[in-house]
């Protein structure tokens, strides 16, 4: 199988999915492929791009409709153009996001926990925080406690920050003296592992036709690296953005994260090239084609020009 054939396959598999989420395959672009090339896109070619999805015009201006109205985008009318951009609320989420999605997994853990307690804040409050939290991929041991192993402490700040409740809440830190079989069972009842086990193994399963592709032959077409890029990372987010990214101490021994992580890396690395010569082709700004990638992008999973 070739990785143009294996690219319809998957392709086709998405278009045939009963409910087609527009609005997060729109984010997947604009966090792939937008946010680091100037973050901003005149809407007639995220429409174009969209279509090779199955995704209709209408489809389209109606999410990044709603995308503005939740405070991801914004846009700016040039004439009769509309461009849309990331707010800074946007580019602080997208940036959080990008930090886990492209970031290499935790090599090594010093047994140090990171501990909020939800202490005099209301309901709702409080409902947000454990909201925002979680994204984070803390986990609740009470009502009242969240913990992670291993959070980005920049990430905690800015989302605290955001929040407003930077000043409420007590944020601790404490040690593992013991790890026992009881901590384990601590993560199990926290975290649902198994869930997130099994949705790595399906994304390896699905991607495993593709990367065996790119090891016979790198030959593929731009748009075909566009489409293959986008459909991975946003089936790669979807599990990841579940994932709390714990250390390798607290996890199965036989973890499918991993194996998910080095097939996402190597197919992107295979490919991400061929892709950006398409968006270079079709995206537009007011001021031309996209702008190059910024420094960051080069630095994606653990370096992309290795």
């Amino acid at each position: 199988m070739t990785i143009e054939s294996a690219s319809r396959d998957l392709v086709a598999e998405f278009k045939s999915r009963r409910t087609l989420r527009t609005g997060s395959l729109i984010t997947t672009v604009f966090g792939d492929s937008i946010a680091p090339r100037g973050g901003t896109v005149w809407l007639g070619s995220l429409i174009q791009v969209m279509s090779d999805f199955g995704i209709s015009e209408r489809l389209v201006r109606t999410s990044v409709f709603r995308l503005a109205q939740d405070g991801w985008l914004q846009s700016t009318q040039i004439g009769r153009r509309s461009y849309y951009s990331l707010t800074d609320e946007g580019r602080e989420r997208f940036e959080q996001a990008t930090h886990r999605i492209y970031g290499e997994p935790a090599s090594s853990w010093d047994n140090t926990w990171c501990i909020v307690l939800l202490v005099d804040l209301d309901a709702a409050a409080k409902d947000n925080v454990r909201k925002e939290l979680r994204w984070l991929g803390f986990g609740a041991l009470s009502s009242g406690v969240l913990a992670h192993p291993a959070p980005d402490m920049s990430d905690v700040d800015v989302t605290l920050r955001r929040l407003g409740v930077a000043d409420d809440l007590i944020v601790m830190s404490g040690l593992t003296i013991r790890n026992e079989p009881g901590m384990r069972k601590l993560v199990q009842a926290s975290w649902n592992l198994n869930d997130i086990h099994e949705r790595y193994e399906s994304f390896v399963i699905r991607f495993r036709p593709l990367i065996d592709a790119c090891g016979k032959s790198t030959d593929v077409t731009p748009r075909t690296a566009f489409l293959v890029r986008t459909l991975l990372i946003q089936e790669y987010r979807k599990v990841l953005l579940r994932d709390p990214q714990l250390p390798g101490e607290l996890l199965p021994s036989t973890w499918n994260g991993t194996a998910a992580y080095q097939l996402c890396r190597n197919l992107y690395l295979a490919i991400y090239r061929q892709a950006d010569e398409y968006l270079t082709a079709t995206m537009e700004t007011a001021d031309g084609p996209l702008p190059p990638v910024g420094s960051g992008f080069m630095q994606r999973f653990g370096g992309l020009d290795q």
